[in-house]
C-alpha cells in the first residue's frame, strides 16, 4: 500500500485510528514514561504514518492531552459509578485511596499530568473529577464536619493527595512506603475536619521518634548497635 492509499484509509476510519493512535500513546507513557511517546514511536505502534498524527490531533501536546482526556474520562467513570459510603468521611476516605491506587497504576500518566498542570486543564474529564471531589466535601460540610472553607479543604486535598502519590512514585517499586498514603490521608482529614484517626500506640510511636533522632548523640553504642537501633526505632515509629 502507497503512503497515499494509507492516508486515504486512515481517513475513511478516522475514529478507530484516533482510538488506535490514543491507546498506542498510552501504553508507551505507561511502559515509558511521557518521553517514550515520541511521534515516531507512537505512529509505528499505531501502524499509522506521523502525519497522520498530526492531522488528527494537531500536535504531540494534542496527542498527549487526548490522552489525558482518555484515561481520566475512564478513571472518572469509574469514580462516579462507585456507591457512596453513607458516612461523609469514609466516602471521603475511600475516594482518596481510589486516587492514589490510579496514581501509581499510571505512573507515566500522573507524572505527565503533574508537571504539566495547563496541559491537564484541557480535560473536561479532569473538572469531571474536580466536580465529584467537591461533591465529598460539599457532604462533609453538609454533615457539620467540614472545619475550613470549601475551596479551602478542596485546594488542601488536591495538594497534599498529589504530593502523596509523587513522593510514592519517586521511590523503588519494591520499597515503597505505602503506609505514608494512609498517613497523608489522615494529615488531610486532620487539616478540614477535626475527626483525624488517632494511630495506635501513639504515645510510644513519638517515644521511638524522639530516641531515633537523639541515636546520633549516644557514645555507648558501637556504629553498627547505633545503626540497629536507628532502624528498629523507626519500624517502631512507623508501625500501623
Amino acid at each position: 500500500m502507497t503512503d497515499r492509499e494509507k492516508f486515504a484509509a486512515d481517513d475513511a476510519d478516522g475514529s478507530d485510528v484516533r482510538a488506535r493512535i490514543i491507546e498506542a500513546a498510552a501504553e508507551l507513557i505507561s511502559s515509558g514514561g511521557p518521553d517514550a511517546a515520541t511521534t515516531r514511536a507512537v505512529a509505528s505502534a499505531a501502524g499509522v504514518q506521523a502525519p497522520t498524527l498530526y492531522r488528527l490531533f494537531g500536535d504531540k501536546r494534542g496527542l498527549l492531552a487526548a490522552v489525558i482526556e482518555h484515561e481520566m474520562t475512564r478513571y472518572v467513570s469509574a469514580k462516579s459509578k462507585r456507591r457512596p459510603h453513607p458516612d461523609p468521611l469514609q466516602d471521603f476516605r475511600d475516594g482518596w485511596d481510589m486516587h492514589v491506587a490510579f496514581g501509581l497504576g499510571h505512573p507515566g500518566l500522573f507524572a505527565l499530568m503533574s508537571s504539566d498542570p495547563q496541559l491537564l486543564s484541557q480535560s473536561p474529564a479532569q473538572g469531571d473529577g474536580e466536580a465529584v471531589l467537591r461533591r465529598r466535601i460539599r457532604n462533609i460540610a453538609l454533615a457539620g464536619r467540614l472545619r475550613v472553607s470549601e475551596e479551602r479543604a478542596v485546594g488542601l486535598v488536591s495538594a497534599m493527595g498529589t504530593g502523596a502519590v509523587l513522593t510514592l512514585l519517586a521511590q523503588p517499586e519494591g520499597q515503597r512506603d505505602l503506609g505514608l498514603a494512609d498517613a497523608a490521608r489522615e494529615a488531610a482529614v486532620a487539616a478540614i475536619t477535626s475527626e483525624a484517626v488517632t494511630p495506635a500506640n501513639a504515645e510510644v510511636r513519638a517515644v521511638a521518634t524522639a530516641l531515633r533522632a537523639s541515636v546520633a548523640r549516644l557514645r555507648v553504642l558501637s556504629k553498627g548497635e547505633s545503626l540497629l537501633l536507628s532502624e528498629l526505632l523507626e519500624r517502631i515509629a512507623d508501625a500501623e
